[in-house]
């Protein structure tokens, strides 16, 4: 079983360097992906209320054979819900769904500007924090701008920011701010969805002069650039072959061609993007 190494969070916690995401499968499928992938070595696993399989992520957290206290498990808050009071209520409902205790991580899903109720959501979520009802508290999909928000406002900084991250969309200047602040960065679609990316020349190259797989040798650019990758599949051995890429190490030169230019985004805007 491969060793994942973990980062340091800015509240005194943990996170697994890889992650299993669950978006899109079903409550029948999350169950059983989740249960096989924290069997095969997973410590951290990500749901969200908007990916309608919180129940089937619980169940298979709780069928892993694998002790509660050893999963980190993450949900999202949905646009619909910001706000103090609908972000507690939502939350209690993500819970009973999950089946757990606690929520390992909690995180706003996006931002949702317009809205301007993001802020009161995190007072909401610094409050379950509190409670210990969740271990950390974080964002997806923000921009330094609306973390600093959060900061100026509360006093409290996210420990995770989930953005898009990939080789297509590498987002350096946001890791930079994220580091400076001390908030640790996950990757959604880390895969860029597969495609053109997996084919990409100088992926290909370092999958062969290493004896690895085009993927394996993207979701160790995400972990080398001290990012955590959270690529979904239900497939067991893909699940094994994602785990399994701490034991190489790709060079500068195959880290810089492997980001090269053009670059671009393949979901939402965070300015402007809304999810409910």
């Amino acid at each position: 079983m491969p060793v994942v190494p973990v980062h340091s969070l800015n509240d005194g916690t943990s996170l697994p360097g890889l992650g299993l995401g669950t978006y899109p499968v079903s409550d029948a499928e999350a169950e059983r992906a989740v249960a096989e992938a924290v069997g095969a070595g997973y410590r951290l696993v990500d749901t969200a209320v908007n990916y309608r399989n919180e129940t089937g992520t619980g169940r298979g957290v709780a069928h892993s054979g694998v002790g509660r206290e050893e999963v980190v498990v993450t949900t999202k808050l949905p646009g619909r819900d910001h706000g103090y009071e609908e972000t507690l209520a939502s939350f209690e409902q993500s819970r009973k769904r999950l089946g757990l205790d606690y929520v390992d991580l909690y995180l706003i899903h996006w931002p949702l500007p317009r809205l301007d109720r993001y802020a009161d959501s995190w007072r909401a979520m610094v409050k379950l924090r509190e409670e210990g009802l969740v271990r950390s508290i974080g964002v997806s999909n923000f921009t330094a701008e609306h973390v600093d928000r959060l900061e100026r406002e509360t006093g409290v900084l996210p420990s995770v920011n989930q953005i898009e991250m990939h080789p297509l969309f590498p987002q350096e200047e946001l890791r930079e701010q994220m580091a400076a602040r001390g908030v640790v960065v996950e990757s959604w679609s880390p895969l860029g969805r597969g495609g053109d990316l997996l084919g990409a020349p100088a992926v290909t190259a370092a999958a062969a002069a290493h004896g690895r797989t085009p993927g394996q040798v993207v979701l160790r650019w995400h972990t080398q650039l001290g990012v955590v990758p959270i690529p979904k599949s239900g497939d067991p051995a893909r699940q094994r072959e994602n785990l399994d890429v701490f034991g190489f190490t790709l060079d500068a030169e195959e880290l810089t061609a492997i980001s090269a230019p053009p670059h671009r985004r393949l979901g939402g805007n965070p300015r402007h993007h809304e999810e409910f």
